[in-house]
């Protein structure tokens, strides 16, 4: 595990384990990130079909092709920002915002978001991702 998520263990709390996520997902670590996740996962992002990175998966061979389509579909992060993270027991609510620009159309794609985990033994067990998804498939449409 690479040093975005050296510190996270077993115990460490669902605040910790988001924060973790950001990191390694900023960073393009995709073995850190993969390796937050539990073997099976609630994973699901609403939105619509022409949009290629909604929908639920639940396996880290599916979150693995999430991470590859999302850095293949986006050609560039022109804001994000995680304006707080609410952690309650094992469950964490990240709000933030971003502003991606999407490959294949050149269109900005900008969304105000909220993140839902749960945390189990120091692994994310449910990953769900709300965002603009008129805005996501805007963005998409060619």
């Amino acid at each position: 595990m690479s040093s975005s998520t050296a510190t996270i263990t077993a115990d460490s709390s669902p605040t910790e384990i988001v924060q973790g996520f950001f990191t390694a997902f900023g960073s393009g670590d995709l073995d850190s990130l993969l390796a937050l996740f539990a073997d099976e996962v609630d994973w699901d992002v609403p939105g619509a079909p022409s949009v290629p990175w909604t929908g639920r998966r639940t396996t880290k061979a599916e979150l693995a092709e999430f991470f590859a389509v999302a850095g293949q579909e986006v050609a560039a992060t022109e804001e994000f920002a995680v304006d707080t993270v609410v952690a309650q027991g094992v469950t964490a609510v990240a709000l933030g915002r971003f502003t991606h620009v999407i490959r294949r159309t050149g269109k900005k794609f900008s969304s105000q978001f909220a993140l839902h985990v749960t945390v189990a033994d120091g692994r994310i067990t449910l990953y769900h991702m709300f965002e603009d998804g008129h805005a996501a498939a805007e963005a998409f449409a060619a």
